[in-house]
């Protein structure tokens, strides 16, 4: 059996040797209790600009050859000249290949080396716990599609997906893969309790997203419902066989349907690094995901002018009777010009989510690719 795990990178360069120790360690732990599994990292790099991809080369260009590396001596030589002046990423292996020792005995293999031994360590397990392989885009393309690439990338009988700053920590993948096994479902996805660290405004702002599309939508949002989930093959398939270039993550994989646990966990802090998401594009995000998920806004900007027109023929009958009873004093010059303005306004809201419908249609139309890939490496078997 194996696993594919897709993680999204962008501009991760802190981040990433913390989350290739965190996942690591998870990997090491899976393999010991399930040794006939395969791990698989797929890490796509969305347009960064900082040194996310040369760490991704850098973990990928170290797996590979140390795989292929006859004798620790060997072995620590190459250490030594792919990850010179990498100090973070050197400690984050190491940390990874500690773990692999540790865990040897109880998968049935080798004795584990000193750990806390000068220098590299280097168990009898080697490489490390995971094959590593990775996609570059040509630009910033958007976590969207980035999970898509990966997905569509990932050959595994199961399918993660996650974030690379450990909010979506690694540590809960073996508690996942238990569930999913134990309890036999489709996919396993993991939902925030708290929003402990968040400002108060942004944390009410997400749970009125969450009961707004929940009530005029199809699709169920869970609430604090993150991207980090666990599926089998065929929902993994299912989500890559939407074609539609506006994605919504979280409403599609609602929509495939397919049997889901929900593992609820406390909120985790970004590791490290800056958030890529302001409140302006939270909320920018929030509204594509109700017109994904919904047509309720056009039903709303129907709705009301169908009030209005039934408001202006009211005010007009109320206006020729007043007249015909009491004559036509020329008064309320302001309150007229409010109610006009009030209506200009309300015509150009209902104008511009109809307009977003026809963007999202244009977009639709035009047919063009999701992404496009400058390179790629890794390999099968790190």
């Amino acid at each position: 059996m194996k696993l594919s795990c897709v993680v999204p990178c962008m501009n991760e360069e802190a981040c990433l040797p913390l989350f290739i120790e965190a996942f690591g360690c998870a990997a090491a732990d899976l393999i010991a209790r399930h040794p006939e599994l395969e791990v698989e990292l797929i890490l796509v790099d969305d347009g960064s600009t900082d040194g996310t991809l040369e760490q991704i080369k850098r973990v990928s260009a170290a797996a590979a050859r140390l795989s292929r590396a006859s004798a620790p001596d060997e072995a620590d030589a190459l250490w030594s000249a792919l990850l010179r002046g990498g100090d973070a990423l050197l400690d984050a292996l190491r940390a990874v290949e500690a773990r692999c020792a540790a865990q040897a005995p109880a998968a049935g293999g080798p004795a584990a080396t000193d750990a806390s031994a000068s220098g590299p360590v280097f168990p009898l397990l080697r490489p490390l716990p995971f094959a590593l392989r990775w996609l570059s885009f040509s630009r910033n393309f958007g976590k969207e599609a980035a999970l898509l690439a990966g997905l569509e990338a990932a050959d595994g009988d199961l399918v993660a997906t996650m974030d690379a700053d450990l909010q979506d920590p690694p540590a809960l993948l073996p508690r996942m893969f238990d569930l999913l096994q134990e309890q036999g479902v489709d996919s396993v996805a993991c939902r925030r309790v708290t929003r402990a660290g968040e400002p108060p405004i942004r944390s009410a702002c997400a749970r009125l997203f969450y009961r707004l599309i929940n009530r005029i939508s199809p699709t169920p949002i869970a609430d604090g419902a993150r991207d980090f989930r666990l599926m089998r093959r065929p929902v993994a398939d299912a989500l890559v066989s939407l074609p539609e270039y506006n994605r919504f993550s979280k409403g599609l994989s609602g929509w495939v349907g397919f049997s889901t646990a929900w593992l609820p966990y406390e909120n985790e802090q970004r590791a490290a690094g800056e958030t890529k998401w302001s409140f302006f594009k939270l909320v920018r995000y929030a509204f594509e995901g109700i017109v994904s998920c919904s047509t309720a806004p056009l039903a709303l900007a129907s709705y009301a002018g169908i009030l209005l027109c039934f408001a202006a023929l009211v005010a007009t009958a109320f206006i020729v009777v007043r007249t015909l009873l009491f004559g036509d004093p020329v008064e309320g010059w302001p309150s007229l010009a409010c109610i006009v303005t009030f209506i200009g306004g309300l015509q150009l809201m209902c104008l511009g989510i109809i307009g977003q419908y026809l963007a999202k249609t244009y977009l639709e139309t035009k047919r063009r690719p999701h992404y496009i890939v400058r390179e790629q490496g890794g390999s099968a078997s790190a």
